[in-house]
């Protein structure tokens, strides 16, 4: 092996690097977008960072090449960005009672680390298909699955409530309404709270639905919410709190 083949020029390093400035932007468009904790500038921060190691493994120690005693390894360094970016992909994830998400994210962000090794070595047919097997995977997989799935999912809702008789009742009722099967209910108390100077005990209820159209499960929550003993209602997209003299609501998608 001749020692150009440890060399790279200026300008192809700097076609590499603007080629993981594109793809990685690519994929982190389409998370932005979909306004996930990992973004734009992440997907290309990672994409950038993992092919700049990739040329420093393969071409930043040239000048030992002819060293009797140095053996090249152009894949030590690309090594460690595999098992190292899963920390980055760690912190996206997130967990709110039974319900994980971050999870499709922390994987992109994984992805997005080994196109740019491919870039970094000049494998650039694998890194633009891997790129476009993302961006279908991303778009076009993601409306199927919600498709497919919308029926066989639950949704997890946790209400408050001032701890009245019937307000179970109402509440398993308005869903009933809508079309949503309630699959099971968790109840635990919470403290108490004050109301016009008396104390009322506090009803902790974990809803776990099946519902086929978001629609239906806002216009369940807003009738909802219309009663004066709920004091919060949230829900995993959906977080909504009210009050028994419904002050302090707020509604956010």
């Amino acid at each position: 092996m001749t020692a150009s083949v440890w060399h790279i020029t200026h300008l192809d390093l700097t076609i590499r690097i603007l080629m993981a400035v594109s793809l990685g932007g690519l994929v982190g468009l389409e998370r932005e977008w979909s306004n996930h904790a990992a973004g734009l500038r992440t997907h290309i921060l990672v994409c950038i960072g993992s092919t700049a190691i990739m040329l420093l493994s393969i071409y930043g120690f040239s000048q030992f090449v002819t060293e009797a005693n140095v053996r090249m390894d152009p894949a030590r360094l690309a090594a460690q960005v595999i098992s190292g970016i899963g920390f980055l992909g760690a912190g996206t994830i997130m967990r709110t009672g039974s319900t994980v998400s971050g999870l499709t994210t922390a994987a992109s962000v994984w992805v997005v680390a080994a196109i740019g090794l491919c870039v970094g070595a000049g494998f650039y047919y694998c890194a633009v298909l891997a790129t476009v097997m993302v961006l279908l995977s991303l778009f076009v997989l993601n409306k199927w699955e919600k498709l497919m799935m919308r029926n066989r999912r639950t949704q997890e809702v946790v209400i408050k409530i001032v701890d009245k008789p019937g307000v179970l009742g109402t509440i398993a009722s308005q869903f009933g309404e809508q079309g949503i099967q309630v699959v099971n209910v968790q109840m635990k108390p919470d403290g108490q709270i004050e109301i016009s100077g008396i104390s009322e005990g506090v009803m902790e209820l974990r809803f776990h639905l099946k519902s086929g159209y978001t629609e239906a499960l806002l216009q369940a929550i807003d009738r909802i919410l219309k009663s004066s003993h709920i004091i919060s209602l949230e829900s995993k997209g959906v977080q909504l709190s009210g009050g028994a003299s419904r002050v302090n609501q707020t509604y956010a998608l």
